[in-house]
């Protein structure tokens, strides 16, 4: 029989998975390490749209030029085709295997072209060790309707880590940071694994705090359809239940973990 809490063991192994369809490292000029992944599929149309990409012989894909200009291009073409997700006109950076930053990134084209992200997400207690969470919007594109931490965002180019911290917990819950109690950064996470978009490479950087008796989370953005406080055992319940997006599941249960509760 599996041991009564196997599920977080699944985790780890979820997180970690190869791309569906093969893949070819992306770089772009001037950079020796890759930036990204891409399907050749993919390559070879935009190829035939004379976007800039040039196969190497060591097998990689080059984004030749100005990296800020070729990858614009790219995403208008893929917008324009209907490959990738929704244009948020929104820039995210563009890092290599070391994280050096080297170019920026219309959000809708980062899943296709295996560029990593960066999110921030915040695991937020009461003071008597009860957790917020949230249940995504229903029209969410991404995991509509499951459950999440309190509050999970990318951070955008123009963004630090705490900037983008304390612009999501506002928009997402409507709570100010300054306003929370014990906030701590607890730990970093990175997700591989196929998406329907093409494949996510995400770093996330959980903080952890105390929501005030009194102070209740309310939704600004309308990308929340409610929040609720759960008890750890209800909590956990909902977890092996595979309530929870597998990116809140690692951070929830970690966070768990390190309280002796699972």
């Amino acid at each position: 029989m599996p041991p009564k809490h196997a599920w977080w063991q699944r985790l780890a192994e979820r997180a970690s998975q190869p791309p569906a369809r093969p893949r070819r490292p992306l770089l772009i000029d001037g950079v020796h390490l890759p930036v990204g992944s891409i399907e050749p599929a993919l390559t070879e149309r935009l190829r035939e749209a004379g976007l800039p990409l040039r196969l190497n012989a060591t097998g990689s894909e080059r984004l030749v030029g100005r990296p800020d200009a070729g990858l614009e291009a790219v995403a208008l073409w893929m917008n324009k085709h209907g490959v990738g997700g929704r244009w948020r006109d929104e820039l995210l950076p563009v890092t290599d295997e070391e994280g050096a930053r080297h170019a920026v990134v219309e959000r809708s084209a980062v899943r296709p072209l295996g560029i990593a992200t960066f999110a921030v997400h915040l695991i937020g207690f009461t003071p008597r060790g009860d957790v917020w969470v949230q249940q995504r919007a229903l029209d969410k594109a991404t995991d509509p309707g499951q459950w999440d931490t309190l509050m999970g965002g990318m951070v955008a180019a123009s963004e630090s880590r705490s900037s983008a911290l304390e612009r999501e917990t506002w928009e997402e819950a409507g709570l100010r940071v300054a306003a929370l109690q014990a906030l701590q950064p607890a730990r970093r996470v990175t997700v591989r694994r196929p998406v329907s978009e093409g494949y996510m490479v995400e770093h996330i950087d959980a903080f952890e705090a105390v929501v005030p008796d009194g102070m209740t989370p309310q939704n600004q953005d309308g990308e929340v359809e409610r929040f609720e406080c759960l008890a750890p055992p209800a909590l956990i319940e909902r977890l092996a239940a595979g309530q929870f997006t597998l990116e809140a599941a690692l951070l929830l249960a970690a966070s768990l973990r390190a309280r002796g509760l699972v």
